[in-house]
């Protein structure tokens, strides 16, 4: 076991004394770092919100905000890290602080009232700030959306900023216009900017790293071979990427895994491939990533990721992790299975491919064994051409779904040719509207049809009554989904909804 250390605001701190399951956050304070603060400790208000480096697929550096009270510490060893004490400069004896002109701006602009959540806000703020696309990007008037249609409420100022990029930063008592306000008030980084010129070099590699402490050992493996053998020899392992669902077990179900194997570097797992046929996106690849490069082609996903939790989700999140979840109410289940996906499971016997529809066997529960992981998933080209992500939560964004619905048709001379529903929240796994789609297919596509297969949607599943939604709620939201959606597809030709 080697000694690692952690570059935070430029200085490297030891990682001496971190256990495995230390997060990220309470070790930044054990460091006298409390300007990140613990808020929800489940990755939803944004208080401990950091700055890292990561690669931006270029050879260069994006800086990217995610939650500190995930990951565990020791997921950074060798990485660069920037907290909101790092932006600025600490003043002298008889000298005024020189603040960074994200923290400028939201000071001037009355952006912070108690504090608390301000460090958080700063952060997610500089990282869009850096943000190399918000500088070419075409100039909106402020607070207008970003497309025609404005389905998500994407608004971006006429600096470029993405309003989304706080999505996740909740905040109690400063109300959040004069935070948009300091956010819209940006201009761009001056030349000698030293976290704007970091940009320009590599970002740090991520060596193999072991550390053991007591009964529990964290393990970053130098390739994916050494990961498959270690998930072979062991009889209990908890894969972390993102950790944005094991991190919120550590936390509130104070859940300990015996072995931690980060392979969010992996590079076998960071792969997006396209052919003619098919889609390859690694497990590993963050939502961020993936939303990033894809660039809109397959429209569902680009429906998907802006009510995908939030931004600091989305920079650690994967596919790989929500799927392998098992949850019922994961969001990108319902996409996948609308888009035909198919999961590649690896183990040191080889690789298998299974269809997305046989993935999930019960509640948490799937065909993947224990000495399997998700390397990737692949979907069919080209995909189905209209489509549609609806999601149903008691928030507009950053919040669990109580009703998700993806749905993908094809529609040639006013017929339906294909159509894939996929649900989320309406049974103990994500399933298929099956029924509902054997209406639709080879049918006229008319408000009759619909009809008949949204009633038939309606009946899909066993929905429960919980704290988020009603079952009755749950079934009228799931046939309102496809009447919405036909609605949408035709729009010079409204159809009449029975009342």
């Amino acid at each position: 076991m080697e000694p690692t250390q952690i570059t935070v605001n430029g200085r490297p701190l030891s990682t001496a004394g971190a256990a495995p399951h230390t997060n990220l956050l309470t070790w930044l304070r054990d460091q006298g770092l409390t300007g990140a603060k613990e808020g929800c400790a489940e990755g939803e208000c944004g208080a401990c919100a950091v700055l890292v480096a990561r690669p931006d697929g270029e050879g260069g550096t994006r800086w990217t905000s995610l939650n500190s009270c995930l990951p565990p510490a020791l997921a950074f060893a060798d990485q660069e890290i920037v907290t909101a004490e790092g932006l600025g400069s600490a003043p002298r004896i008889g000298e005024d602080a020189e603040l960074h002109p994200v923290q400028r701006e939201m000071a001037e602009r009355g952006g912070s009232q108690c504090g608390f959540c301000t460090p958080g806000f700063v952060c997610s703020m500089a990282a869009e700030y850096y943000r190399p696309e918000r500088h070419a990007a075409a100039k909106a008037p402020s607070g207008a959306p970003a497309d025609e249609g404005g389905d998500h409420d994407h608004e971006c100022g006429a600096n470029g900023f993405d309003l989304h990029a706080l999505s996740g930063n909740l905040c109690r008592c400063t109300g959040y216009r004069p935070i948009r306000d300091a956010a819209y008030a940006l201009g761009d980084p001056a030349q000698d900017d030293p976290l704007a010129q970091r940009r320009e070099h590599p970002a740090p590699r991520a060596p193999s790293v072991t550390v053991a402490s007591g009964e529990a050992e964290f393990h970053r493996p130098a390739d994916l071979a050494e990961l498959l053998r270690r998930c072979a020899s062991a009889e209990e392992v908890t894969l972390v990427a993102g950790a944005t669902d094991v991190g919120v077990e550590t936390n509130i179900l104070h859940r300990r895994p015996p072995l931690q194997l980060a392979i969010d570097h992996l590079s076998e797992l960071r792969t997006l491939t396209e052919t003619p046929e098919q889609l390859e996106i690694g497990a590993a690849l963050t939502l961020s990533e993936i939303e990033r490069d894809l660039d809109g082609r397959v429209p569902l996903l680009a429906q998907l990721f802006p009510q995908f939790a939030s931004r600091l989700i989305r920079n650690s999140a994967t596919l790989g992790g929500n799927i392998g979840t098992g949850s019922p109410i994961g969001d990108s289940a319902p996409a996948l299975l609308a888009l035909d996906a198919r999961i590649v499971l690896a183990s040191v016997d080889g690789e298998r491919e299974v269809p997305i529809s046989e993935f999930f066997t019960g509640y948490r529960q799937t065909v993947r064994t224990p000495q399997e992981i998700i390397r990737a998933l692949r979907i069919p080209l080209p995909v189905l051409p209209t489509s549609d992500f609806v999601k149903i939560a008691k928030r507009r964004f950053d919040d669990i779904s109580s009703v998700a619905v993806a749905i993908a048709v094809q529609i040639e001379d006013g017929r339906v040719r294909r159509a894939r529903i996929g649900l989320g929240g309406v049974a103990a796994t994500p399933l298929r509207g099956e029924a509902a789609e054997e209406i639709l297919t080879g049918a006229p596509w008319t408000a009759p049809t619909v009809r008949a297969a949204a009633a038939e949607l309606a009946a899909t599943g066993t929905p429960m009554d919980d704290h988020r939604a009603s079952s009755r709620y749950r079934r009228a939201m799931l046939e309102q989904s496809l009447l919405r959606f036909f609605a949408r597809s035709r729009p010079t030709a409204p159809m009449e909804v029975p009342r």
